[in-house]
């Protein structure tokens, strides 16, 4: 396992860090924390984080505009104001279904939104992949159990995602104007060993960085499926990670401690906490939501 230099950007323990993303316009940094309700926000360049209470469970966002902001949540999207905070629901997502909720989400270079949901209780088959395009939500992948690792080639030709329960990643060929699949998905790689296929994020080069959750690292991938490099992430349950920094060179990668007793908390000292990773890599700036307004 690879060791980078690696910092804190954030002390504050997540009970499930999540959906992380990066504003380069403002070099602003958000998370969540979905089993908390709370949003987080990083300014880089001064080091102030604030937290803010959404009221409800919520795992990804994407910018809309300099003002506004579309959260993914676990009864449907949210239009967020920057500003105020203030929440207005745009799409219901699973409104009328009370055991799931949203989860590893990334928008498309299209401007189209893939969202993930899943059951509460990680329950087989309850959760689907979906995407926003053009105002409308469409269903595009069923009975995935935990979907994660939702993320595109650059050239927005390609989309990968995971179902964590099985620990398979998944590739598909895209419509670069829509974001929408046009075949079927195919199985790029099966993990084997300790830990699960979590969160994802692809580079400029086209390589996959999975955050592997249970054992404390961030994997990566040829956009063929080789396994290139291992790095040493602080925390056990590495959840999901996203390039941030004026050139897109360091790797902001949350945690969590779910389902861990005190005895496990106690063995992984910076269990929750958010980090930064001088990585050798540079990201890319991640795209807006389009809405059907747009």
């Amino acid at each position: 396992m690879e060791q980078v230099p690696t910092s804190i950007l954030s002390a504050e323990r997540c009970h499930l860090g999540e959906g992380p993303t990066y504003d380069a316009a403002t070099d602003t940094a958000w998370w969540f924390d979905i089993l908390e309700g709370r949003l987080f926000e990083a300014h880089l360049g001064n080091g102030q984080i604030r937290s803010h209470l959404l009221g409800r469970m919520a795992s990804a966002l994407g910018r809309i505009d300099a003002k506004r902001q579309l959260i993914a949540a676990e009864d449907g999207l949210y239009i967020r104001s920057v500003a105020n905070g203030s929440m207005t629901l745009y799409r219901p997502l699973e409104s009328d279904n009370r055991f799931t909720r949203s989860n590893d989400a990334r928008v498309h270079p299209s401007g189209t939104f893939w969202i993930g949901t899943m059951g509460r209780k990680a329950e087989a088959g309850a959760g689907a992949i979906y995407a926003l395009y053009r105002g409308e939500i469409s269903q595009l992948f069923p009975r995935i159990s935990i979907p994660n690792a939702i993320c595109f080639s650059p050239d927005g030709a390609l989309g990968y995602f995971a179902d964590t329960a099985t620990n398979v990643l998944y590739r598909v060929v895209l419509d670069p104007a829509t974001g929408l699949p046009c075949g079927t998905p195919e199985k790029l790689l099966q993990h084997r060993g300790v830990g699960g296929l979590d969160g994802a994020v692809v580079d400029a080069d086209g390589r996959i960085w999975n955050a592997r959750w249970g054992a404390g690292c961030v994997d990566v991938y040829s956009p063929q499926g080789q396994h290139l490099r291992c790095l040493r992430v602080p925390a056990r349950q590495a959840s999901c990670p996203a390039f941030v920094g004026s050139d897109l060179s360091r790797l902001l990668v949350t945690s969590a401690w779910q389902d861990m007793d005190e005895a496990a908390r106690d063995i992984d000292p910076e269990h929750g906490r958010t980090f930064l990773m001088e990585v050798a890599a540079h990201g890319r700036p991640e795209p807006d939501v389009k809405l059907a307004s747009r």
